[in-house]
């Protein structure tokens, strides 16, 4: 059997959604999964592996996006809360010359949309994402339907996954599973 070809794709795991006075913070649970979203990351650019950062853009002000209804203004480009948090931060300094480490923004839930991220998956022959970061119940969860709807194969790592609100973390890491044929280890 021929072995799948697969990505990473670390979702917003920023300042903004991570840090304690983060503006759209998870707070503690985003925090629990550092070392997790570290370690996973570090294990894929290693590898190899294609690793994508998938990180939530704004513009200042932009009260079109759909999000400034929604929530407080977050990821605002050239702020300090767009960067990675903590020690995400420095793995990506030190990797991000590297041919298989691709950063992107991203200006809605999924990964995908508005993006080049399923030509950049395709044009590798990537069959397999695999996802961490945060909210597991928004970003994740839509980069998740999409990656289904395009025909990849889904693994997320749930102790590399988070949220601010836990039933919806729960919730989510249910419908990966049974509605997605996601693989949650």
């Amino acid at each position: 059997m021929k072995k799948m070809k697969k990505a990473l794709i670390n979702i917003d795991y920023t300042i903004d959604f991570v840090a304690e006075k983060g503006a759209l913070t998870c707070g503690e649970p985003g925090q629990r999964i550092e070392e997790e979203v570290v370690r996973v990351t570090e294990q894929f650019v290693e590898a190899g592996d294609f690793v994508v950062f998938a990180i939530d853009k704004h513009v200042e002000g932009d009260t079109h996006h759909p999000e400034s209804m929604l929530f407080p203004p977050h990821n605002i480009a050239g702020t300090e809360g767009r960067e990675l948090y903590g020690k995400l931060e420095v793995l990506y300094q030190q990797t991000k010359q590297k041919s298989n480490v691709y950063y992107m923004d991203k200006t809605r839930y999924s990964a995908f949309a508005g993006t080049d991220l399923e030509m950049k998956l395709r044009e590798r022959g990537i069959t397999e994402v695999h996802l961490i970061g945060v909210c597991t119940d928004i970003c994740v969860l839509h980069t998740a339907v999409d990656a289904y709807n395009k025909g990849f194969n889904i693994v997320v790592y749930q102790e590399a996954v988070a949220s601010f609100n836990q039933a919806g973390h729960e919730w989510a890491l249910s419908h990966f599973r049974s509605c997605l044929n996601a693989e949650v280890n």
